[in-house]
C-alpha cells in the first residue's frame, strides 16, 4: 500500500471537518413580493410590499383585524420612500424610507408612516417610532384578489397612493412641491454656469416662465440666452416676455425674425413654428 502524500491527507481532514455541503435554493413565497414606483416632478416614490391573496377568506375583520395595527401585506412590513420632502394629506413627511402601518375600522383607516421600516410584522410596533399619523375614508371596489398598491398621479403635482384588496380600496393623497426642488436644481446649473452657455439659460428661463415663476429672474436669464446667441429659441422666448410687459413693438420684431430663422433651420421642426406664427397673427391683430 502507497503512503498517502502529507498535503492529500490535510485536505481530506479539511472536507472531512466541513461536513455535507448545503445546496441553496429560492422558493416561491405565497405572498409575491412587488415594488410600484412614480416619479412626480422630480421626486421619486415607491413602494415596496408582498400581494397576499384573498383565497377565499374573509379579509377585514377576520384575516385583518379591524382596531390593530397591520404591516399593510404580507412578510416583511410594506416600506414607502420618498426622495424628497412631501406632504400627505396635508401634513408633511420628510424624504427617507418608512415601514407602512395601517390600522383598519369600517369607516375610518389610520395610515402610519414609520420609522421601524425593518421589522417583520407589527409585534414589536412602537406607536413613538411613527414619523406621521393620517386618517382616510374606505370606500367600496371591485373586487381584488391579491392585494395592489398604485400610485396614481392626479396632477402635476400630486399623487394617490392607492391600496386595493378583497372589495375595497384605501386612497392617501401626497402633494409634492415641485417647483420648489426643480428651481433649486436650476438656480445651481445657472450659477456655475458661464455666459455664453445660451442653453442652460435659455431652459431655465423657459421653465421658469411656463411655471409662472421667479419672474426677475426669468428676464435676467432670457436677456442673458440672448445676448449669447440670438436664435429662434431665444428670439421667440424674448418675444413673449416682450408681450408681457407691454412691449408690442418689440414682440412682434422679435418673433417675427424668430420665425424666419426657425424657418431656415433644418433642426426646427413645423410644429414648433407654427404656434409661434399664431402668437405673431395675434398680436399683430391687435396693432
Amino acid at each position: 500500500m502507497r503512503p498517502t502524500h502529507p498535503l492529500l491527507l490535510a485536505a481530506a481532514l479539511l472536507c472531512a471537518a466541513a461536513g455535507p455541503v448545503r445546496a441553496d435554493f429560492k422558493l416561491p413565497r405565497p405572498s409575491p413580493d412587488a415594488t410600484v414606483k412614480q416619479t412626480i416632478g422630480i421626486t421619486d416614490l415607491s413602494i415596496k410590499y408582498s400581494r397576499p391573496g384573498v383565497k377565499g377568506r374573509t379579509i377585514w375583520g377576520a384575516l385583518v383585524p379591524y382596531g390593530s395595527p397591520w404591516r399593510t401585506g404580507a412578510n416583511e412590513i410594506t416600506n414607502f420612500t420618498t426622495t424628497d420632502s412631501i406632504t400627505v394629506e396635508g401634513k408633511p413627511l420628510p424624504a427617507g424610507t418608512y415601514g407602512v402601518v395601517t390600522i383598519p375600522s369600517p369607516d375610518s383607516w389610520i395610515v402610519v408612516f414609520s420609522k421601524q421600516k425593518d421589522n417583520w410584522g407589527t409585534n414589536e410596533y412602537d406607536p413613538k417610532q411613527d414619523q406621521l399619523r393620517v386618517t382616510v375614508k374606505p370606500t367600496a371596489a371591485e373586487p381584488t384578489e391579491w392585494m395592489q398598491f398604485t400610485i396614481e398621479p392626479t396632477a402635476p403635482d400630486a399623487a394617490d397612493l392607492v391600496l386595493r384588496w378583497e372589495k375595497l380600496r384605501v386612497a392617501v393623497h401626497l402633494s409634492v412641491d415641485v417647483n420648489r426642488y426643480v428651481m433649486a436644481g436650476v438656480r445651481a446649473t445657472v450659477d456655475t454656469a458661464k455666459a455664453g452657455d445660451w442653453r442652460t439659460f435659455y431652459r431655465a428661463a423657459n421653465w421658469a416662465n411656463d411655471s409662472n415663476v421667479a419672474p426677475r429672474d426669468v428676464n435676467v436669464w432670457a436677456a442673458t440666452a440672448l445676448k449669447a446667441q440670438a436664435n429662434f429659441n431665444t428670439l421667440a422666448l424674448s418675444a413673449k416676455l416682450a408681450h408681457k410687459a407691454g412691449q408690442n413693438q418689440t414682440a412682434v420684431a422679435q418673433m417675427t425674425q424668430a420665425i424666419a430663422l426657425g424657418k431656415a433651420d433644418k433642426d426646427v421642426e413645423a410644429v414648433q413654428i407654427a404656434p409661434l406664427e399664431k402668437l405673431l397673427a395675434e398680436w399683430t391683430a391687435k396693432k
